[in-house]
């Protein structure tokens, strides 16, 4: 007799749930350092990674944060060059640290390895990029996460963004709110790896929709991302919420890749890509 293979489709959820049942229940050893856990605790990293992390000081371009060379900071208006070729649509980019080391590998582990405890630390982090916009303290705001497809979010099962917003709402002021009901990816995109950056334009252009304008009528908005590259896929974000009504919309991510002094860098986001190709084949 024939033997049939389960569906990965199936298979993967409850891999999933027993990959996190064993970060809960039986850590071993550090998944950042290596270095064995001493205690129970539902996040399987220890707490000398977690303290390592730490906020980027560096001379940034004041719209999106890129690294800023010595003769941009000389003779410039503060904006990097990407910015003034092509200005973004939001009002300003911020981001905790630089996408690399323990930063990376905890992205990584929520993100490839669902390993969903890491977003509690991960939206703390997010909480400390969003107080750098030094928004009033009367202005609400909502934080809206930036969509999977419908066909990813079955996939993945759960949309890290989206967890790493609601961790973060908790560390913020109380005008503060996560909202997940304004904007849907209602077309599925190519990978961005390896697309320059009109490339990556034209790949997001018509990705996403507002679906409930009335929502964000005159209101200050921040997409919010795990990670940003060049910042198209928040850009077109914000372009379409500003369409359908906002007032004001900002970035913030966790992470975000920098540019060398000689050029870009793009193998954080390859071995990004990487990781995922990696786990779907595992599923």
């Amino acid at each position: 007799m024939m033997r049939v293979e389960p569906r990965a489709s199936l298979v993967a959820p409850f891999k999933m749930a027993l990959c996190g049942l064993s970060a809960v229940f039986f850590p071993s050893d550090c998944r950042l350092c290596r270095t064995p856990l001493v205690s129970l605790w539902r996040l399987p990293v220890c707490s000398e990674c977690l303290d390592s992390l730490q906020p980027l000081r560096i001379a940034q371009c004041i719209l999106c944060g890129e690294r800023l060379t010595g003769a941009q900071l000389l003779v410039g208006n503060g904006q990097c060059n990407g910015c003034a070729e092509y200005p973004p649509e939001f009002d300003r980019a911020v981001s905790y640290s630089e996408y690399q080391d323990g930063l990376r590998d905890l992205i990584h582990l929520l993100k490839y390895d669902a390993v969903l405890p890491a977003a509690k630390p991960l939206g703390k982090l997010l909480a400390q990029a969003i107080a750098e916009l030094h928004l009033p303290d009367a202005e609400a705001a909502a934080l809206v996460p930036v969509p999977l497809h419908s066909s990813k979010r079955r996939e993945r099962r759960f949309n890290q963004a989206e967890l790493i917003a609601r961790a973060a709402v908790k560390y913020l002021p109380a005008n503060f709110t996560v909202d997940t009901k304004v904007l849907i990816r209602h077309r599925e995109t190519r990978s961005q790896v390896g697309l320059d950056r009109e490339a990556r334009i034209r790949n997001m252009s018509g990705a996403f929709k507002v679906v409930a304008p009335e929502r964000i009528q005159g209101r200050t908005l921040i997409v919010v991302d795990d990670v940003m590259t060049t910042g198209t896929t928040v850009s077109e974000c914000a372009r379409v919420l500003k369409h359908g009504g906002a007032a004001n919309v900002f970035a913030a991510t966790v992470a975000r890749t920098l540019k060398a002094a000689d050029g870009p860098v793009i193998r954080q986001e390859i071995e990004g890509e990487e990781a995922e190709a990696r786990q779907l084949v595992s599923a």
